[in-house]
């Protein structure tokens, strides 16, 4: 797994080949990291490449500080089932006044 933050994404490639296995693309600012996109193509699913992205990704995301929104599907719905990156997400902490 690898971050090409020139393309905003990062990509999985299996044991070095050079063909990509497996995109997750994102917008990042200096707070946060919105994971969009993540695309497998059919003769990678089922090998983990999807997991091996949001893992990685995710760890990273941790590493720099950042929150995470999960508007990618894919995303939200591996949060959803590891709890442990549940507090990678974003809350908004704007207010509405009265």
């Amino acid at each position: 797994m690898s971050d090409v933050p020139e393309a905003k994404r990062y990509e999985a490639r299996i044991d070095g080949a050079s063909e990509v296995a497996g995109v997750a693309q994102y917008i990042r600012t200096t707070e946060l990291i919105a994971f969009v996109h993540t695309e497998v193509p059919p003769e990678h699913e089922g090998k983990g490449v999807g997991s091996a992205l949001a893992r990685t990704s995710l760890d990273a995301a941790r590493a720099d500080g950042l929150r995470v929104l999960a508007t990618c599907p894919f995303f939200a719905g591996w949060i959803a089932r590891h709890p442990d990156y549940q507090d990678l997400l974003y809350q908004s902490r704007s207010r509405v006044s009265d």
